[in-house]
């Protein structure tokens, strides 16, 4: 990750090959716990200024029309905030220059009094590409982090970190946005307090208050009119329509007994057939989709749909051949009139899409002109491994996309929305609840992957009796949902954390998928052990999972550097002290430099001896390996007992007991691709 320093800048370009859209998180921490700020985005023209009021971007007014900019709300960290912005930098308009990305406090507040000021920067993805650390903030009320700007035909990222003293209505004012100084301009720019039912909208203004610091980038402030009455200090916005998340903590339920339940939004009681899960689960998650454009653009964005006005429609009548073809969803988006449209075909409680009904729907897709065919199941899609195999008639000349979408996905990204990032207000937060509960449901069917295929149980025996041959087709089955396994659990674990969390494959960029997993079902035959690797954002190490099919074990592990600074013993001690909570029987290692290993042993035997974690020779102490054991399900499917829910349950158990304890790594410090201010 790139670290930028202040005045310096980087072309997007540089720093990965997909930055059409990306995100920009704005960090800040307070000694006290309570220090809180505002984001805001400036749309700026060739004059430095905005183009109308609808350039300016805050709390009242998150999101543009075109989805060209979004203030996806607050995270808490500990004992600050990360806000983050979404940009899709294709949508700009094409006479905006200059993206200024900004925050501001109030009530006296100031950012000198905020600790670990931070701009990050990552593509659409998440995977982040830049950090920009602020230490000399300063007594200011508003605080400009960094801006965008275009310079010979590509975006390019410059680290401000300047201040302003006029707070938000200053710094907005001075780049044309219109403010006026009484009662009506207040509520334009908070709302009514407490109407949460008052509109989004733009300020309307007149200037009154000049900046007191100024930028080179920015325009000289304008000088008072010396004959003129003395100036009001404007009216400080209102910190109104903040983004909306929910306690993890259950509220008390009111029910007499367990027997009686809870009045739902989405009942699934009555949901018997396959048919009927169907039906259900599409209209209701098409219905959330519109409702919530938060939810809404996360599941379609990636399946190349732009951000407009979405309508969503089931139960539709297309003509196919002998007779219509209804698919089970249709997704259109309208952005500037030109129209973006999906099928959908859903599946539900395990069911396998069916190869010619998907073909059906992408025929149609191309005479009509449709942009996708999205395919929703239970099952996880791979990498060069597609889950039906379908043909698009080479002389048709309009392309149709055929995207896969899980369950699994479908649930992370409202436990994302609802548990870590907010939503616009209440009433949505409380939607996606209902949605989430309707998903995780039984009744439902839409419990993402649970079963390891019919080649599990014969694989498990021919490693058993040492029977299973390489080239065995079954063991390349097995390698494959063991993959979608692992996709599965980084969704759900990522959705409870708020974090990334990421497969990591150990192969070199371009190797081929398939070539790449029959090498590893090989391994399977020959070793008898599958094996997985988890990267989690913020953990100081990789998380690794094998399971051992000879030994029915699982073992779940992770390997932490060596500190650089400081004596072996004083590691060791405060290692044991990071893990006092962990479980007794994990297995902890040495690792040390030019050998095999180092001394190992149990926590409950190395915590009242720290000092037996060390090697008698003095070898250079390179890391440490913590690892857990425990046995594994046998059965393919999600049962209790069965082999999905114990891999589910060891990396859980495993992040919760031992790497959550564990300390945070340390940013890297690295040159920033271009120091010159000058762009």
């Amino acid at each position: 990750m790139y670290e930028l320093i202040k005045g310096a800048n980087v072309g997007l370009a540089a720093l990965s090959d997909s930055v059409d859209s990306v995100i920009v998180s704005l960090d800040w921490t307070s000694p006290t716990g309570e220090g809180d700020a505002d984001v805001s985005v400036l749309l700026l023209d060739a004059n430095d200024k905005v183009r109308s009021d609808a350039d300016f971007y805050f709390y009242n007014n998150p999101v543009a029309s075109d989805g060209s900019v979004q203030l996806l709300g607050k995270t808490p960290t500990g004992s600050g905030n990360k806000d983050r912005i979404s940009f899709d930098l294709t949508a700009i308009p094409d006479d905006i220059d200059r993206i200024v990305v900004a925050a501001s406090r109030y009530d006296g507040a100031h950012f000198g009094e905020l600790d670990a000021l931070q701009l990050t920067l990552a593509d659409g993805s998440g995977e982040s590409l830049l950090r920009f650390a602020i230490e000399d903030a300063g007594p200011v009320s508003a605080f400009i982090f960094g801006e965008f700007y275009r310079r010979g035909g590509e975006w390019k990222l410059r680290a401000v970190g300047q201040g302003y003293d006029a707070g938000l209505a200053g710094l907005a004012t001075d780049f044309g946005v219109d403010i006026e100084d009484d009662a009506a301009a207040e509520e334009a720019l908070g709302g009514a307090a407490g109407d949460e039912q008052a509109e989004p909208t733009t300020p309307t203004l007149a200037a009154d208050r000049e900046p007191q610091a100024t930028l080179e980038a920015i325009p000289a402030p304008r000088q008072p009119d010396g004959g003129a009455e003395p100036r009001k200090a404007p009216a400080r916005p209102r910190t109104a329509k903040k983004k909306v998340t929910l306690p993890k903590a259950v509220k008390k339920s009111l029910a007499e007994n367990e027997s009686w339940k809870e009045a739902r939004l989405f009942p699934v009681s009555v949901l018997k057939s396959d048919r009927d899960r169907e039906m259900r689960a599409t209209s209701v998650l098409l219905s959330v989709m519109t409702q919530i454009p938060e939810f809404g653009r996360r599941l379609t964005a990636a399946f190349g749909a732009p951000a407009g006005r979405m309508e969503a429609f089931t139960e539709v009548s297309l003509p196919h051949g002998d007779g219509p073809r209804r698919p089970d969803g249709v997704i259109r988006v309208d952005r500037a009139g030109k129209l973006w449209t999906a099928l959908v075909e859903t599946k539900t409680n395990g069911n396998a899409l069916k190869a010619e009904q998907v073909q059906a729907y992408m025929d149609i897709a191309a005479r009509r002109g449709y942009e996708a065919v999205i395919t929703l199941s239970n099952d996880v899609a791979l990498e060069g491994s597609p889950l039906v195999d379908v043909r698009i008639d080479g002389r048709r000349k309009h392309k149709v996309a055929l995207w896969h979408l899980s369950w699994a996905e479908v649930a992370h990204q409202a436990q994302m929305l609802i548990r870590h990032e907010g939503v616009g207000n209440m009433a949505h937060a409380w939607l996606l609840q209902e949605l989430l509960h309707y998903l995780q449901h039984e009744n439902s069917g839409c419990h993402g992957f649970q079963n390891m295929g019919a080649a599990w149980v014969p694989v498990r025996n021919g490693i058993d009796d040492e029977t299973l041959c390489q080239g065995d087709p079954r063991s390349l089955e097995v390698v494959e949902s063991w993959e979608r396994l692992i996709r599965q659990v980084c969704l759900r674990l990522g959705g409870e954390l708020g974090q990334k969390v990421l497969p990591v494959q150990r192969s070199k960029r371009g190797t081929d998928p398939g070539a790449r997993r029959t090498r590893l079902a090989d391994q399977l035959c020959l070793e008898g052990r599958l094996q997985a690797e988890l990267r989690i954002e913020g953990t100081p190490g990789v998380l690794a999972i094998t399971a051992d099919l000879r030994t029915g074990k699982l073992r779940t592990s992770i390997e932490i550097p060596a500190p650089e600074q400081g004596y072996p013993l004083t590691w060791a001690k405060r290692l044991v002290r990071r893990l006092a909570e962990a479980p007794a029987d994990l297995h902890v290692e040495t690792l040390v430099e030019g050998e095999t290993g180092g001394p190992r042993g149990t926590l409950e035997r190395l915590r009242p001896e720290p000092a037996d974690m060390l090697p008698k020779n003095g070898t250079q102490i390179t890391g440490f390996r913590l690892s857990l054991f425990k046995g594994m399900g046998s059965s393919r499917g999600n049962a209790e007992s069965g082999f999905i829910r114990s891999v589910d349950d060891a990396v859980h158990r495993f992040y919760a007991t031992v790497v959550s304890h564990l300390d945070r790594p340390a940013p890297r410090r690295t040159q920033s691709a271009e120091r010159s201010a000058t762009g």
